[in-house]
């Protein structure tokens, strides 16, 4: 029972760059689940901008996504959990760590422009941790480069093999739709938003793939699959699932098109739970103690609450409501009477939750990113850092008499992850570093709107910061002394020199060689 639960679980992050498509992908990917009756458009003289994912105000203003969203759904016998992450390049640290919790990955691709930066960024990680990836071209009603081109483009920019088993009939005003080479159907394209197409079962070989498409196009296709056939190798699922192989699929997912090949083909080789490596061990998904590590807090999803949610990854076991569990960090038991899995902002109570699955546990300030949750065994899982920081601005209250709100509200903004707090131990004053200028601004609008606060940015240079150790107090003590101007201590009591440029960085590693410098908060 329990190892058949696990086998139909399938958890995954669409990841892509912020024009890519991905947020339609992700609506009728929940359409499919049953999720949501029309995607896209509502009745009125506005169209909806917003995906079913973005639940914040500033994510709906700006139409794109700045945190990570957890939905599930039931498809056929599978049970479904959807990471959506933030494509834009200031939030990368968030997708970063959703990528840990997840065991396979669809990358999604703008058919016009191709891979882009943040894109081959994102890549590199999930090479690291040898996550399968599924690519899906989107946009393929609009001009697009030959998919030919792309194929070649998918694998020099992304250093992975390709395999497509999807295959599109030309693009833009001329876009006839896809050949489905894995289940050897035609799919023909009707623009709708709300319909799913029909499939055509075809023999492309027959005058049958003339009559639905013309001479010339049938031509074409019939000679671009021997082409495929020539070229790219025979799918093996197992070169997919160790990730050296990334299927392709094309179609257009505004228009609702090219979804339900990908995600019937996704849900059939996609992996069902992996084993997750710990410091101590490796730990099976189907071992019957439950054991699960927070990858994410988010603050205020019901605004009306103010509450925290703690999203625990399911690594093993089945994690049962009201049971009492070690909270690993803090060496103490704790019993959750709530559990909640989510459709983006809605959420239902779970009485249980099985390996694959995400969970959220309600948090009043106990649990931080990385937290430990086991029946008593003393586990603490890897690869969940924060990375040093590139911008820095001091923090200033803006209005004397909100004092206790501002500092709430950073508190439970860095507790998710947002950004970094450093403390100036020259002068007392608080410094918050971030990867990108819109980290800023969405903590600005989030404390005004969540916690009634309000902030002044203050501008200060520097070039980096780093986590300091060293093996040789006297040495630290020096180095300490030195550069007492540019000392801070992060949320956890560590130190961390905060460099005001690369040659004073370089300088400092070589004047001080038994001082250690790290760039991300994981040593």
């Amino acid at each position: 029972m329990a190892n058949q639960e696990i086998a139909r679980r399938r958890t995954f992050a669409i990841i892509a760059h912020p024009d890519a498509g991905k947020t339609s992908l992700t609506e009728k990917l929940l359409l499919f689940g049953g999720q949501i009756q029309v995607a896209g458009a509502v009745k009125s003289n506005k169209i909806k901008k917003t995906a079913t994912s973005d639940w914040m105000d500033i994510e709906k203003q700006r139409g794109i996504s700045v945190t990570t969203s957890v939905m599930e759904f039931d498809y056929h016998d599978y049970k479904i959990n959807i990471l959506d992450t933030p494509g834009h390049q200031d939030f990368a640290e968030d997708t970063y760590r959703t990528l840990t919790a997840v065991d396979s990955v669809i990358i999604v691709v703008d058919g016009a422009k191709g891979v882009e930066t943040q894109t081959r960024k994102l890549m590199e990680v999930c090479r690291m941790r040898n996550t399968p990836v599924i690519i899906f071209v989107n946009k393929m009603d609009r001009e697009a480069k030959d998919p030919f081109d792309l194929l070649d483009e998918l694998e020099e920019e992304l250093v992975i093999n390709v395999r497509p088993l999807t295959w599109p009939i030309e693009s833009g005003p001329r876009f006839k739709g896809v050949y489905n080479i894995y289940e050897q159907k035609l799919n023909l394209f009707q623009p709708s938003k709300q319909v799913v197409t029909e499939k055509v079962e075809v023999d492309i070989h027959t005058e049958d793939l003339d009559n639905h498409i013309g001479t010339p196009l049938a031509e074409k296709l019939r000679s671009e699959l021997e082409l495929i056939d020539g070229v790219y190798p025979e799918f093996n699922v197992d070169d997919y699932l160790k990730g050296e192989l990334a299927p392709v699929f094309f179609g257009s997912a505004l228009n609702n098109f090219g979804v339900q090949e990908l995600l019937d083909c996704f849900v059939e080789i996609a992996p069902s739970p992996r084993p997750v490596q710990a410091e101590e061990r490796e730990v099976q998904p189907e071992e019957p103690k439950f054991t699960g590590f927070v990858f994410k807090i988010t603050a205020n999803i019901d605004p009306n609450h103010r509450s925290c949610v703690a999203f625990c990854k399911v690594c093993s076991g089945k994690f049962t409501r009201n049971t009492p569990y070690l909270h690993v960090r803090h060496n103490k038991t704790m019993r959750f009477s709530s559990p909640t899995q989510f459709m983006a902002q809605r959420k239902t109570t779970v009485d249980e939750a099985w390996a694959g699955d995400i969970i959220g546990l309600p948090d009043n300030g106990t649990f931080k990113i990385g937290d430990t949750l086991t029946e008593g065994e003393l586990l603490h899982f890897k690869g969940l850092p924060s990375f040093s920081p590139e911008m820095f601005k001091y923090i200033e209250n803006a209005d004397p008499m909100k004092t206790k709100q501002l500092n709430k509200g950073i508190d439970q903004l860095m507790d998710e992850g947002v950004a970094q707090l450093f403390v100036n131990q020259f002068n007392g004053r608080k410094i918050i570093g971030t990867v990108g200028q819109l980290q800023f601004e969405v903590i600005q609008y989030r404390l005004e709107n969540e916690y009634n606060a309000k902030c002044r940015w203050e501008p200060l240079s520097l070039y980096k910061a780093c986590w300091i150790e060293s093996d040789d107090p006297a040495e630290l003590e020096a180095f300490k002394k030195r550069k007492y101007q540019y000392m801070a201590k992060d949320r956890d009591g560590r130190d961390v020199f905060l460099a005001d440029s690369g040659y004073v960085l370089q300088m400092a590693q070589m004047d001080f060689k038994r001082i250690k410098f790290h760039f991300t908060s994981e040593f």
